[in-house]
């Protein structure tokens, strides 16, 4: 948890299936119904606390990784990730998964890459990201778990790759958002004055604004109605997730 106003009193959940049972108890409540429930503070927006309603989510369902490199439900390996919805319900904006090593010059593989760890094991959790809603009156959609198809993992890989390939060859300053059919490489800084260590071409060490791995909208989108889809199959046979 990055913001130390929230309290520590949720307990981890022990298995996967309550997890899911606590997910369902959020799902169809505002932030301010859940921020009421754990005596929180509700922020008139996010300018300023833009982790703010991952830290409600993950404080409510009990996450317990903190900073730690590990993933956020850390006995269950399950990472968590909000995915706010413009108006019309779909995704609004790429997914930030985590920062990219500038200065990697190395052997590294796909497998062994913080980025697939991450993926791995996804909790998407849906958010109202409207900006004509008062945050406290957004609502928290169905929650559902995720771990990438075979497809899906060859073409993260594929994209993950070609992408650290051009880090280790020195060439961070020439990527652009545009490169990646899923995943994509952006400026991950509060401004273009944040600066961390990298390698260029010629492979001296030189400054360069710290960037993320993200996710694009348009794979989330596919997440998501991938999702409404086993919901409604599953509701159809009597079965609810």
């Amino acid at each position: 948890m990055n913001d130390n106003n929230l309290p520590a009193n949720v307990l981890p959940p022990q298995t996967q299936d309550e997890l899911l049972t606590r997910c369902q108890g959020l799902a169809g409540k505002t932030l301010g119904m859940l921020a009421a429930e754990l005596n929180i503070e509700v922020p008139d927006n996010l300018l300023r606390h833009k982790g703010w309603v991952g830290n409600l989510l993950e404080l409510y369902l009990g996450a317990n990784a903190g900073n730690k490199a590990e993933p956020d439900f850390v006995s269950l390996g399950i990472e968590m990730k909000t995915l706010p919805l413009n108006a019309q319900g779909q995704p609004k904006e790429s997914t930030y998964v985590c920062t990219v090593s500038m200065s990697q010059s190395g052997e590294l593989s796909w497998q062994d890459s913080w980025l697939r760890r991450k993926l791995a094991h996804v909790l998407w959790v849906p958010i109202e990201a409207d900006k004509t809603i008062p945050l406290a009156q957004r609502y928290v959609g169905n929650a559902w778990l995720w771990q990438p198809s075979e497809q899906q993992n060859a073409v993260l890989k594929r994209d993950w790759e070609e992408l650290m390939d051009r880090i280790v060859l020195g060439e961070q300053s020439e990527i652009t958002a545009k490169e990646g059919e899923y995943l994509q490489i952006r400026p991950k800084a509060a401004n273009s004055k944040v600066l961390v260590n990298g390698v260029s071409s010629s492979g001296s060490h030189e400054k360069i604004n710290p960037k993320g791995f993200y996710l694009r909208a348009v794979f989330t989108r596919q997440l998501l109605e991938q999702a409404s889809d086993t919901r409604d199959e599953q509701s159809k046979n009597g079965y609810q997730i």
